[in-house]
């Protein structure tokens, strides 16, 4: 039973890394089109960086499981920030200039199609350990 714990439980540090994911993708396409007023203020998408946890002592009650995965953090992508000439726009600096965030929607689209995916494969797999744990128990029966 052990085994099929480990499979549970790597699966569910999966999802859950997963899921902040997508969090911070459908974050950053809400925050697509907002301006600012100085390129400190503007948006910055945020980027999930996962490590996965394969020694003993990485693991902790929140994450118990060696081989499965954690968000480590979340940081600011680096791209620059873009600025466009608008003076009559009310977020404008005193030289007519609003700060864009730097989230590219296509970029995120792809983010979020990969993070899906990889949730949806996760998901298989404890199916897949459901239904052999379910076999086993009625064979064991007969």
């Amino acid at each position: 039973m052990r085994t099929l714990d480990s499979v549970f439980g790597i699966a569910g540090t999966a999802l859950n890394a997963q899921t902040v994911r997508l969090n911070t993708t459908a974050s950053n396409l809400a925050n697509a089109t907002t301006v600012a007023k100085s390129e400190g203020e503007a948006f910055r998408a945020k980027r999930t960086v996962f490590k996965a946890l394969v020694k003993e002592e990485m693991t902790n009650a929140g994450f118990q499981y060696q081989g499965g995965v954690k968000v480590d953090q979340v940081v600011d992508d680096p791209t620059p920030i873009r600025s466009i000439f608008d003076p009559g726009n009310p977020s404008a600096d005193e030289n007519g200039y609003v700060y864009l965030s730097n989230v590219n929607e296509m970029q995120e689209m792809v983010e979020m199609m990969a993070a899906s995916r990889s949730y949806q494969n996760n998901v298989e797999v404890v199916n897949t350990a459901r239904q052999l744990m379910m076999r086993t128990i009625e064979i064991t029966k007969s």
